[in-house]
């Protein structure tokens, strides 16, 4: 598989060409392209959510933690007292770096269910969810912040598979196959457990029409 550094490296790549690509057809402004960088960024390390105590999932696991004690602090800003904001901002992050990454070393088993198309379509609905609805962020902006993280999740997914390829010997590894899959194939639970949650994410997804509409009056309206 790639290494850390490369995954970090192509999916900013990515997500940077993306976010220009985005830019030109005005749907965001440039200022907003950092953001939608560093998901890229957080997408591309997603699926190795599953690979116990490596460097990358410690990153992930506190990147995670401190975007759920934003959410939490742009949720309830206005609704209760500073210091309680501040400790349930708090409370949000230990609960994400520690109790969730201590129940997923201990659930998954790494190139699993989360190696797979089917998270990162999961991961695009669910970063949509929390971007309209803990974020206050409008349909359109929401859904771009889904699809950066798809994007991000993408590019790990053809990276490691790019790299089950033994170019020099002309020969596959004993990983081709497992990297870019539809699900997993070796546990039927994992794979139910995560069609639900992807279904009920989508369920609870906002209207996709802002994006459709201003992709179609965009340049790239021609295309569709």
């Amino acid at each position: 598989m790639a290494n850390f550094k490369t995954h970090v490296t192509v999916a900013a790549a990515a997500s940077a060409g993306a976010a220009a690509a985005a830019t030109a057809a005005h749907l965001i402004d440039y200022t907003q392209i950092p953001w939608l960088v560093l998901l890229g960024v957080v997408g591309g390390m997603l699926p190795d959510i599953d690979a116990d105590n490596s460097r990358p999932v410690r990153l992930l696991f506190n990147l995670l933690g401190l975007i759920a004690a934003a959410a939490v602090l742009q949720a309830l800003k206005e609704r209760t007292v500073s210091y309680q904001v501040l400790t349930l901002a708090v409370m949000a992050y230990l609960g994400i770096r520690y109790g969730l990454f201590a129940l997923f070393v201990k659930l998954t088993d790494h190139r699993g269910v989360f190696h797979s198309l089917l998270a990162g379509l999961f991961f695009v609905l669910l970063a949509t969810c929390i971007s309209h609805y803990m974020l206050h962020w409008k349909g359109l902006y929401s859904w771009l912040n889904g699809l950066f993280i798809g994007i991000g999740f993408i590019v790990h997914l053809l990276l490691d598979e790019c790299y089950s390829v033994n170019l020099a010997n002309a020969r596959m590894k004993k990983s081709f196959g497992t990297a870019l899959k539809l699900c997993s194939y070796t546990s039927i639970t994992a794979t139910l457990l995560m069609l639900a949650c992807t279904v009920a994410a989508y369920w609870f997804t906002p209207s996709a029409m802002p994006l459709i509409k201003a992709i179609k009056a965009s340049g790239w309206g021609v295309y569709f």
